[in-house]
């Protein structure tokens, strides 16, 4: 990580955002923080201005796309570029996460978010990165987006969800092969369980579910080796895998039999 100088986070005020900034803060580093809740986010910028990081932080919502291009294209040199911000129905709709089937308001807004806000840090980034000069190792800049195992795989419970993860997932791997003739590395982070605010609001067991520093080393670690796609826990990624494969009207089944034995023991 010696080579990075400057980075810029979005969701930087929780969740795998937080824990990135707090494993990269160090001296002679500057951090590039941007999240929704103001308070949140000035304490995160507080620890890793403790750690010796010089920090500066953003109010914004990546969903305006306007104003993430200002402010990724107005910061300067960037070396490494990280779009951590999500969400998930739990996280749109409290009062009842696990609605079916979800509503238009739930499926719009993660897509906005989760797609959305990744292109709107994405795109500005390249941008920027393509005017940069190269360095001793072929690299202009990295940039590294947060998917999910959740995009391996079709569920009732959240289609929105896979659905975006999938699309964050496909459009990183696919076109880093063109970016990474260019100098810039793509990354999709596809994670299982990590705990987040994300997480914490999740009602079912969360098999092999990870602290989010434990998850930052590994995030940070697949980047700096440049990783098209960077996966744990691998053995979650391959049922997944093998689960996609199964006839839909199974898998449909199950899941909506587990919803009507939950809603059971709710009410």
């Amino acid at each position: 990580m010696t080579n990075l100088k400057s980075v810029l986070i979005t969701g930087a005020s929780s969740g795998i955002g937080k824990a990135i900034a707090l494993s990269l803060a160090r001296p002679n580093i500057r951090l590039y923080l941007c999240g929704r809740n103001s308070g949140a986010l000035t304490r995160v910028a507080t620890q890793c201005i403790s750690r010796g990081a010089s920090v500066q932080t953003k109010l914004l919502d990546v969903r305006d796309q306007e104003a993430m291009e200002q402010w990724i294209q107005s910061v300067g040199q960037l070396d490494l570029v990280l779009a951590c911000a999500g969400v998930s129905a739990s996280t749109v709709n409290k009062s009842c996460p696990q609605q079916l089937p979800e509503s238009s308001v739930v499926t719009r807004q993660l897509m906005k978010t989760n797609i959305d806000g990744v292109l709107n840090t994405v795109l500005p980034a390249i941008e920027v990165m393509k005017r940069q000069e190269k360095k001793a190792d072929g690299s202009r800049g990295r940039i590294a987006a947060i998917a999910s195992i959740a995009g391996f795989v079709n569920s009732v419970w959240a289609p929105s969800y896979c659905a975006s993860k999938a699309a964050v997932d496909r459009f990183m791997v696919s076109g880093g092969g063109a970016w990474q003739s260019h100098g810039i590395y793509l990354t999709s982070v596809c994670c299982g369980f990590v705990r987040t605010p994300l997480t914490d609001l999740n009602d079912f067991s969360m098999p092999g579910i990870m602290d989010p520093d434990i998850a930052a080393k590994k995030i940070i670690k697949g980047i700096m080796s440049n990783k098209r796609r960077i996966i744990f826990p691998l053995w979650m990624a391959w049922i997944a895998r093998i689960t996609d494969l199964l006839p839909i009207y199974l898998l449909e089944k199950f899941y909506l039999r587990y919803s009507k034995e939950k809603d059971h023991k709710r009410f």
